[in-house]
């Protein structure tokens, strides 16, 4: 029953948005709310794929030393990113077997490891199901465990392994996501229309017809002229006509008019734009390895 690191099992976890990766540093609580570490990665059987342990950093607050958690010993809450372990004291985490450097968790490792956690676990799941006299009689059969290597499986002890889920009691939940394309607008200046006006200048041309008046003198001499007597003639000197004369003169002026009006505004053109890309899916793959199973969809 090989253990790898979560990574090594599911390489692309992070690149498909699993909830796998948030539980990773979650924080873990011991009893009291005593916090003793976070959780650095998870191991898995290499065989089933389930999740087996917790590696818990414990770092400043325990020596700073990695250790192992079973599953089935943490009640996971993801609203709050964290982990609590009921009946878990802070000096049992300093006890327990340094993880840091195992190359590889074998057997005796993991009896070590067991064999701290199965008085906790059988206190919870005396406590759960029975009254105070059932749980030492349930202590007592699970704190001396009579599993060898050849025939030990996981489970036997569903206590310590059976992932305990606040979001889903009855096993490991695993989110299937898929993508979706998100069709938004944004407003952009594309560009920018000034409009103005400038003066030109040209020399124009106006005909005005004005009137001059001038003096014509006409003289006439009568054929049937009849003889005046000398006394009767009216000689005088000096007597003269007057005549007043007027001309017009062209009046010239400039004004200013309004030519044409230009009126400016903007209108809005509607259009449909698509764009096309890949997206992805999760599907679940399912090994019953001949097993009848019942796949209920909610």
């Amino acid at each position: 029953m090989a253990l790898v690191k979560l990574g090594d099992f599911y390489p692309d976890y992070r690149e498909e948005h699993s909830d796998l990766d948030d539980i990773k540093n979650f924080d873990v609580y011991a009893q009291g709310d005593n916090k003793v570490g976070s959780v650095y990665d998870i191991l898995v059987d290499e065989q089933t794929g389930k999740f087996r342990y917790f590696i818990v950093d414990t770092g400043f607050w325990v020596f700073g030393k990695k250790v192992l958690l079973p599953v089935g010993l943490g009640n996971i809450d993801y609203g709050a990113r964290r982990i609590s372990v009921n009946g878990l004291s802070k000096e049992q985490v300093e006890s327990l077997p340094n993880y840091d450097n195992l190359e590889k968790v074998d057997f005796d490792y993991e009896e070590q490891v067991r064999g701290a956690y199965r008085p906790i676990a059988a206190t919870s799941a005396g406590t759960a199901t029975a009254g105070a006299a059932d749980a030492t009689a349930a202590i007592s059969d699970l704190t001396q465990p009579t599993y060898d290597r050849n025939t030990y499986n996981y489970e036997h002890e569903p206590s310590l392994y059976n992932l305990n889920d606040s979001n889903d009691s009855e096993g490991q939940t695993l989110k299937l996501y898929e993508e979706r394309l998100i069709a938004d607008k944004q407003r952009r200046k594309t560009g920018e229309v000034t409009i103005g006006k400038h003066v030109e200048t040209q020399t124009a041309r106006v005909a005005v017809p004005v009137d001059k008046e001038r003096v014509v003198i006409e003289r006439t001499t009568p054929t049937d002229a009849t003889a005046v007597n000398p006394g009767e003639a009216n000689f005088r000197e000096g007597e003269v006509a007057r005549v007043e004369l007027y001309e017009e003169t062209p009046d010239i002026r400039k004004e200013a008019v309004v030519r044409e009006e230009v009126r400016v505004k903007k209108v809005v053109e509607h259009e449909t734009a698509e764009a096309t890309d890949t997206i992805r899916r999760e599907e679940l793959d399912v090994d019953t390895q001949g097993l009848p199973i019942v796949d209920k969809q909610g």
